[in-house]
């Protein structure tokens, strides 16, 4: 397995079978609107998408969606959605947003089941939750993804969230191998963090026996710990073995072992088409929603 850092939350998962990509925003830098209204110049996106996805996009084969509502265009943007469309890529998501999705003429498949069967394994929806307090009910709060898959290292995705005690309790009994975190501290001008905190990075690492693959940083102007701030923190804390801080555009390669190697290109090939023989054969079985 290996995963390719893309920009924010957006990334692609390359199996032996298969390249997924997750949560797409693909708008050029500087055409979203600002998320920091009173304490920002900078349009989002930040930075432009890295070459790397220019090269690996012709490969994908599926997408994954973790929230998309409530004008969350940093997993879904209107330059994801026409790429979706147009490419006609069929797109795993929850119930809640299947119907979202397919209005706007994406061939949404709705993950119907708390665990479904996901190709050659699993995969298993754990909530998450965007923020506390009075900003609650203004947000999406989505779900994290638990992949499991024969012969690969299992993957948390843990989407937008801070540390709630269902991830405490899931991370404790499980132990992904590898946990893709948010760890950008996302926060309005007014209100509490809306991914996780200093204090909750720290935790995590403390709970998981895992590596966890840092991303949601240095891409949006509301996200307040970048990659050079989360480095800090990991020194101090003497964390840097627990953690990988992919640069955008950075393929990193998983183990079962947790022995990643990170290189600047992507590598392999697609076969995007066994998977698909494999997603039509486990329709025909009814073990894909």
């Amino acid at each position: 397995m290996k995963i390719t850092q893309i920009r924010s939350a957006t990334l692609i998962i390359e199996t032996r079978d298969f390249h997924i990509l997750v949560d797409p925003m693909l708008a050029r830098q500087s055409t979203l609107p600002k998320l920091r209204y009173f304490k920002s110049n900078q349009r989002n996106p930040l930075v432009e998408l890295p070459e790397t996805f220019h090269d690996l996009k012709q490969q994908v084969d599926y997408a994954l969606i973790t929230h998309c509502q409530k004008r969350h265009f940093d997993h879904l943007d209107r330059a994801g959605v026409h790429w979706l469309r147009k490419h006609s890529i069929t797109t795993f998501c929850t119930t809640h947003d299947a119907g979202y999705l397919q209005k706007k003429g994406i061939p949404a498949q709705a993950l119907k089941d708390k665990v479904s069967t996901f190709f050659t394994g699993t995969i298993e929806q754990i909530p998450a939750r965007h923020t506390t307090g009075w900003l609650t009910p203004f947000m999406e709060h989505g779900v994290g993804y638990f992949i499991q898959l024969e012969n690969e290292p299992s993957l948390y995705l843990m989407g937008d969230t801070i540390l709630t005690d269902v991830i405490r309790e899931f991370v404790s009994r499980q132990q992904p191998d590898y946990i893709v975190a948010p760890t950008g501290k996302a926060q309005f001008d007014v209100g509490v963090p809306l991914l996780l905190n200093e204090e909750e990075i720290i935790e995590l690492a403390s709970l998981s026996t895992g590596k966890i693959i840092a991303n949601h940083m240095n891409a949006l102007d509301h996200c307040r710990i970048t990659r050079r701030d989360l480095t800090q923190l990991l020194v101090e804390h003497s964390l840097t073995d627990r953690f990988i801080i992919p640069e955008d555009g950075e393929t990193i390669a998983l183990d079962l072992r947790q022995s990643p190697a990170s290189t600047r290109a992507p590598g392999g090939s697609s076969s995007g088409e066994t998977a698909r023989q494999s997603v039509v054969s486990n329709r025909n079985q009814g073990v894909l929603p």
